[in-house]
């Protein structure tokens, strides 16, 4: 099989990992002398996807085959798919001709498990250690890694890549156990906790002049959730999310909604689910990382699923309408974060100006503030909204997206335009 169709095989294989944004991390050369490649600066490019997935990668993986039997993988062993094999040294050759054409900024590697765990990283980090140590290759490399795999190799793997990720999949052992009875939850938290101890080692502020510096290592790790291919709830998945993010330090938990895959297994879905619940999950874990939410404000035991109607911010500002409206010259920034409408940048930009003047509609606009949705919760000098309607009926329904723009019966994924996504880029929620 020659090298294209190779590529026509594993690339399309690859197309169901999500967790492949390129971290920006800069890549110095100590020794001095010129590599090949950055990851910032001119000549670098990213190309997004309408559901916001960076896609300026060469997103690949060495191989298709796998020993792991998981239902809702295209890979999986019982699968009928074609499968192909790249050698590293492939691999490295690709890399180089798409980095030299402009085509991609740097390598999202991944690959199907064979032999065993540790016999399929030695060929990954081989991928990586020719590209840094005999091409000197400057750019983005993120490696998956597999938990099974010895600690050593995956200490090794973060020496050549900027960022490292280790795939969840399933936010619940009991999920695992169903659908992917090879893994464990246990064993990849394990897995991601050493790789933190590695990236704090890295990070590790007091340093004495004569203190050797630790080895390169990556400067964060990500994960992925699968959403809809199980049982679990947004309140569960959110849930997992948010330990991750405060127990491992990870930089992004990506989710993915569930693709019905070719000849599937009986125990999956028959349909996907809507694309606008990943959106809201994107938009949720925000709420986690930027605006100081709870899971439990977000998606609670009663209300266990997000709202697909609406943005979880706005939603929890009608569930708690009793804190609103809030003065936006007097009230703390902690409650200005939870101001539908508001962003963190435009909440510290209102904390600079407030000590300067009273502000008043006006001044908002002149931040390009959404005005019709902060309305009905601020109070500004100029502005009360009594006549609102704060506490009318009607008030929810101001706010829900035309008919055709969501779907909340499941029926079929929505296709929400790319400006319903523009809200997760930008951080304004």
């Amino acid at each position: 099989m020659d090298t294209k169709r190779k590529l026509e095989i594993l690339a399309d294989a690859a197309k169901y990992d999500a967790s492949c944004a390129s971290s920006g991390a800069a890549r110095k050369d100590s020794t001095g002398s010129k590599g090949v490649g950055s990851t910032g600066g001119s000549g670098i490019c990213h190309s997004y996807t309408p559901d916001g997935r960076c896609v300026s990668l060469l997103k690949v993986l060495m191989t298709n085959a796998c020993l792991y039997d998981c239902h809702y993988c295209i890979n999986r062993r019982s699968s009928n798919v074609t499968r192909a094999r790249f050698t590293p040294e492939e691999v490295v050759k690709l890399t180089l001709d798409f980095y030299k054409r402009n085509y991609i900024e740097g390598l999202f590697l991944s690959s199907g498990i064979i032999r065993s765990a540790d016999y399929t990283m030695e060929l990954v980090i081989e991928v990586a250690r020719k590209l840094r140590e005999e091409h000197q290759f400057r750019g983005y490399i993120h490696l998956k890694t597999i938990p099974e795999a010895s600690q050593a190799l995956i200490a090794l793997a973060g020496r050549y890549a900027d960022r490292i990720s280790i795939n969840v999949e399933l936010p619940s052992q009991q999920s695992l156990d169903t659908l992917a009875p090879e893994k464990n939850l246990a064993r990849t938290e394990e897995a991601m906790g050493h790789i933190r101890e590695k990236i704090d080692e890295r990070h590790a502020e007091k340093r004495g002049p004569d203190t050797p510096k630790p080895a390169p290592f990556a400067t964060g790790q990500s994960t992925q959730m699968l959403v809809g291919a199980d049982a679990s709830t947004d309140a569960v998945i959110l849930g997992c999310a948010d330990k991750l993010y405060t127990v491992h330090r990870l930089r992004r938990v990506y989710y993915s909604a569930f693709s019905p895959i070719p000849e599937p297994s009986a125990i999956l879905p028959l349909k996907a689910p809507p694309l606008i619940r990943e959106h809201r999950l994107y938009q949720a874990d925000w709420l986690l990382r930027f605006y100081d939410f709870k899971v439990e404000e977000i998606a609670s035991a009663a209300e266990p699923n997000l709202d697909l109607a609406l943005d979880p911010k706005l939603s929890w500002a009608l569930r708690n309408r009793e804190r609103f409206p809030v003065d936006v010259n007097r009230a703390p920034r902690e409650m200005l974060l939870r101001i539908p409408g508001l962003g963190v940048r435009n909440v510290e930009r209102i904390v600079s100006a407030r000590r300067f003047t009273r502000l008043r509609l006006a001044d908002l606009l002149q931040l390009r503030l959404q005005l019709k949705k902060l309305m009905p919760f601020i109070i500004t000098v100029d502005h009360h909204p009594a006549r609102m309607g704060l506490d009318s009926d009607s008030l929810r329904a101001r706010f829900l997206p035309p008919p055709e723009q969501i779907e909340l019966d499941f029926e079929a994924p929505p296709k929400p335009a790319a400006s319903d996504f523009s809200s997760v880029r930008s951080g304004e929620l």
